[in-house]
């Protein structure tokens, strides 16, 4: 079907579309200078706007502490879960010492670093805290930070629930025996992991095969790792003198 003609346009019609056209484009370019404008005014970090981004989270109480409230609203502004393991990046940068908390003194630093004042700067910053675990070296002081951060601060060792929560944040997508670990975990008779079993279980993770080839019996491995690897060979029925070895 062929397309109709078109109208030819009149003077006064071609003079309004031009008008129309020069005000959108007039619209269009003020808005962006707008915007660039206070892109610019937000761009630099401010010490003053952080400690008042601060203060929207604390109470006249305890103006000086983000407590578990705050750290609800927070992480609802930013867009996470409390659980979510950027969270326990975002704690490593600010040096945070008790799980579920965040001091004035402990927010400016991290943020300072981050140079982040502001929820639209820390969104932007989640990605690039996430990155971070990509990197081994940083994921393995990370992991150590963890164990101090999420233990009771009056108990040298970190009860079971606890860890097994933290491992499975820290460990649960990366380690392929993860769910074999939680499973020895949960039928043993661990009611706490110190730290020294804590730091083995993450070089365990990374250096021991799937099929525990690797694994010397003999070697400085804790107790409780020469268990597990005991308790899965059992599972497997690859237990030297079991009945399917005869």
């Amino acid at each position: 079907m062929p397309r109709g003609k078109r109208r030819a346009p009149e003077i006064g019609d071609n003079m309004d579309g031009q008008s129309k056209r020069a005000r959108t484009s007039y619209i269009t370019i003020a808005t962006q200078q707008s915007s660039r404008r206070h892109i610019r005014a937000e761009d630099g970090f401010s010490q003053k706007r952080c400690l008042a981004w601060f203060h929207e989270y604390t109470t006249p109480d305890e103006p000086d502490t983000l407590g578990p409230d705050g750290m609800e609203k927070f992480c609802e502004d930013i867009g996470v879960e409390p659980e979510n393991i950027v969270m326990l990046v975002l704690a490593y940068k600010m040096g945070a010492t008790q799980m579920g908390f965040f001091s004035q003194q402990e927010w400016l630093k991290g943020l300072t670093d981050l140079e982040c004042d502001s929820t639209a700067k820390m969104v932007v910053k989640l990605d690039y805290l996430r990155s971070i675990l990509n990197d081994p070296n940083s994921f393995k002081s990370i992991y150590r930070y963890a164990y101090d951060f999420a233990k009771d601060s009056d108990q040298r060792s970190m009860d079971i629930l606890t860890a097994k929560a933290m491992l499975q944040l820290l460990l649960g997508k990366h380690w392929t025996l993860y769910p074999q670990f939680a499973q020895f975990l949960e039928q043993s008779k661990y009611k706490v992991i110190n730290k020294d079993q804590w730091c083995n279980i993450l070089e365990f993770s990374r250096t021991i095969c799937i099929d525990l080839s690797n694994y010397d019996i003999d070697g400085a491995w804790p107790v409780m790792l020469d268990e597990f690897v005991e308790w899965l060979r059992l599972q497997r029925g690859l237990v030297v003198g079991s009945s399917g070895s005869s």
